[in-house]
């Protein structure tokens, strides 16, 4: 059985617009999280990957931060870097599209010589990155608004 989905690196301008719909959708209209902490100066650098549908219909999106911006978002040095901004609408939850973004930013990581990569877990998805190897540390905090927790696996 084939998958239902691609995962790809957004190059182009209509897949960032995809991505910033998915986020928009996820983040700001069920979460709440106010549009102007949605979207960031980090934006424009990050690499974004974006899950769609074979007939492409935007399915998840997620964003790694390298280099200066990394090291600003999790504290550690160059060869960290930040997984954000992953979100997946409604009707893909439990397709597997969230781990399969989580990957592809680990391939671009990879791609890219980092070590390791952090990120900032809302508290209620904790399991699912601990699934895909991350490991909890520090204190939880609230960003937005929402509890979250760092998390960090290496590569």
């Amino acid at each position: 059985m084939s998958t239902p989905y691609v995962v790809r690196l957004a190059e182009d301008p209509a897949d960032r617009e995809a991505c910033f719909a998915v986020r928009k959708e996820v983040f700001v209209g069920e979460q709440g999280v106010p549009e102007d902490l949605e979207y960031d100066a980090h934006d424009a650098g990050a690499i974004h990957v974006l899950a769609v549908r074979q007939d492409g219909v935007p399915l998840g999106t997620g964003r790694l931060l390298h280099g200066e911006p990394a090291v600003a978002q999790t504290g550690a040095g160059p060869s960290v870097g930040s997984l954000g901004r992953l979100a997946v609408t409604e009707a893909a939850r439990g397709l597997g599209v969230g781990a399969a973004l989580v990957r592809a930013i680990e391939d671009a990581a990879r791609a890219r010589g980092l070590a390791a990569v952090d990120l900032h877990a809302q508290t209620h998805a904790l399991g699912f990155y601990a699934r895909l190897g991350y490991e909890s540390y520090g204190p939880e905090y609230l960003e937005a608004g929402i509890p979250h927790q760092g998390m960090r696996r290496s590569l």
